[in-house]
């Protein structure tokens, strides 16, 4: 994966009212800790973090005023309305060092016309050198039959990388699509429920 050079300036104002101007700024406050040192307080332009969020486990190389560092994401806060990024927290790298992240698990292909695919897990934790993280584990469903699983030891995963999560967790498999008898009876249900709502409103209206 491919550094993402993010420029990094020393913060040395605290609080929410500095986070506050910060924002303002349409800049980032955040903090690099990792390999034993003390932590260091920065600012970061918001345009960037944003786009470079983006990519999972993005490789961001920090580069300023008393500052030249690899790092990885491991915390981010948004504004729950906006999404706009409020603090990131980053972890200190090396390169050939080993870390910890989780990727994202795609699939390709179709399974059997009979079947519907079911999957458990959209992400999976891996063990990778921290400047060749893969972008993620494609898993190949063409003509997977109904009852086809696909476990973590299943994954082909990228030389260089590990698996983290358990070896006999489920990560899909093909389920019978549901016929149209239990279609209808879903259906059904379905209307009963919305018509005993209904009523209940009806007689409440009454009451009143």
């Amino acid at each position: 994966m491919p550094e993402v050079r993010i420029a990094a300036e020393p913060r040395t104002s605290f609080g929410k009212g500095a986070a506050r101007k910060i924002r303002r700024a349409d800049k980032v406050p955040a903090v690099l800790y990792g390999h034993g040192t003390d932590p260091k307080h920065l600012t970061l332009p918001g345009h960037e973090v944003l786009l470079a969020l983006r990519t999972p486990n993005v490789l961001i190389r920090l580069a300023g005023e008393g500052v030249d560092e690899l790092a990885l994401p491991k915390g981010v806060q948004r504004d729950p309305i906006k999404g706009f990024v409020e603090h990131v927290d980053l972890i200190l790298v090396r390169s050939g060092e080993k870390v910890t992240v989780e990727i994202p698990v795609t699939t390709v292909g179709d399974v059997n016309s009979e079947g519907l695919l079911d999957q458990q897990l959209v992400s999976i934790a891996v063990e990778a050198e921290a400047t060749h993280i893969p972008t993620g584990v494609e898993v190949d469903v063409e003509g997977l039959v109904i009852g086809s699983v696909v476990t973590g030891a299943d994954l082909k995963l990228p030389q260089g990388t590990t698996l983290i999560a358990d070896p006999e967790v489920v990560v899909l498999h093909v389920i019978a699509k549901p016929t149209e008898e239990v279609s209808e009876e879903t259906e059904a249900a379905e209307g009963e429920t919305a018509e005993a709502a209904a009523e209940g409103e009806s007689a409440e209206a009454s009451a009143e």
